[in-house]
């Protein structure tokens, strides 16, 4: 009874967690068995394209569907229409010209689809359209015209039942995306922070960066589906670039973290600063996975209190060391390693929208936007300042 009990967890815990596949597979599956029907209801002569496409264009979300709907018809009904001119017009009744006329038909859509990814079922509907009279013995014309009625009833069926059956939208996949980018940030953020106070491996920083890289591209696609979603103006969705922005602007803070920890603080540097850079590790990792848990329940982002004290304690800390004149014993090199406090303070207003705004200069980044359903979203006043390397005493060598 334990092992079943133990197995039935196992499945929900699977099943959770591949949520959006399993919706996925039964909206593909409910496409082909409907498309199936309505071509038999339609009474066309071959059901099969009819099926391939409402397999095809029901995709994991709404957004990809709607686009690979308007793509996948577009360029079936040019390569449609043109194959068929090209068959009718172009006379092939012994093999060399079949060989030439299918050149003709076939040459043009290649190369528009090498042009336009989007018209990439051209040369496939192209193909199709040439020797279909050879499958249902009508003309080029009429096969022209089964292949668009077929393919048209795949992206109705699909679309609908993309629409209709548990639809996944893809605004939710970018809020999933972008959660998830947070709490990857919030895990590597110790171990970038760590090279301030002994060696970093090179290999590990590269994985480290490459990883949080990849989380923003599913983002962006994500983000880009969605904006496709927006298009069919069937339900009000916030619009994701300002939340893209803000996480665009998050990475790069953490690759001038990972640029300035390529070495460990030298001398009194390392000894006095490396509690501070803990301290601010802790508290930023902290305020990163507590915007990932407010951004995934749509709540408000998180007070910056602790984050704000820690910057606060470390840019003391800096004055400090420049009050003693220690930074006039230390090289050029070991002075521009040093994480920067927040140089521009006074002259850098809250919530503006400013990055690195002087070179080896850290300035701020806004915090995460929270997205509000069923409004636009909102970039938040409050500010998230992070380190990075630059240059905090030649001034004051």
């Amino acid at each position: 009874m334990s092992h079943l009990a133990t197995g039935w967890s196992r499945l929900r815990a699977w099943s959770a967690s591949h949520g959006p596949e399993l919706r996925l597979c039964v909206r593909s599956t409910t496409a082909a068995v409907v498309t199936l029907a309505a071509s038999q209801l339609l009474n066309l002569p071959i059901a099969l394209w009819a099926v391939l496409t409402a397999v095809i264009l029901t995709q994991i979300s709404v957004g990809r569907s709607f686009k690979a709907t308007i793509d996948y018809l577009a360029s079936t009904l040019g390569g449609a229409v043109y194959a068929g001119a090209i068959g009718a017009l172009v006379p092939h009744d012994n093999q060399f010209a079949v060989f030439a006329a299918l050149a003709i038909a076939l040459a043009p859509a290649v190369l528009l689809a090498a042009l336009n990814p989007r018209f990439s079922a051209a040369p496939f509907t192209a193909v199709m359209v040439f020797f279909g009279p050879t499958i249902t013995h009508t003309g080029p014309i009429a096969a022209a015209f089964e292949r668009v009625i077929e393919v048209a009833v795949g992206c109705v069926v699909g679309l609908a039942v993309s629409l209709v059956v548990l639809p996944a939208r893809a605004h939710d996949l970018a809020v999933k995306a972008a959660t998830e980018m947070l709490e990857l940030m919030a895990r590597f953020l110790p171990e970038l922070f760590m090279g301030f106070t002994q060696n970093l491996d090179r290999p590990t920083l590269t994985s480290i960066q490459s990883r949080i890289g990849e989380a923003f591209a599913r983002l962006d696609n994500a983000a880009l589906e969605a904006q496709h979603e927006r298009m069919t103006r069937l339900r009000a969705e916030p619009d994701q670039a300002p939340l893209l922005r803000t996480l665009l602007r998050l990475r790069h803070d953490l690759i001038m973290v990972g640029r300035a920890a390529l070495a460990p603080l030298p001398g009194a540097f390392g000894a006095r600063l490396g509690p501070w850079l803990a301290r601010v590790c802790d508290t930023v990792a902290e305020y990163l996975r507590a915007s990932a848990a407010a951004l995934s329940t749509r709540q408000g982002p998180p007070p910056l209190d602790d984050v704000e004290a820690a910057l606060d304690g470390y840019t003391a800390e800096i004055a400090a060391l420049r009050s003693q004149g220690l930074t006039r014993e230390l090289p050029d090199e070991a002075v521009e390693r040093a994480p920067a406090p927040p140089l521009l303070r006074e002259r850098c207003p809250r919530g503006a929208d400013f990055t690195l705004c002087k070179p080896k200069r850290l300035c701020y980044s806004r915090t995460l936007a929270r997205v509000v359903p069923g409004s636009s979203a909102v970039e938040q006043p409050a500010v998230n300042r992070l380190v990075a390397g630059s240059n905090p005493a030649r001034g004051a060598k």
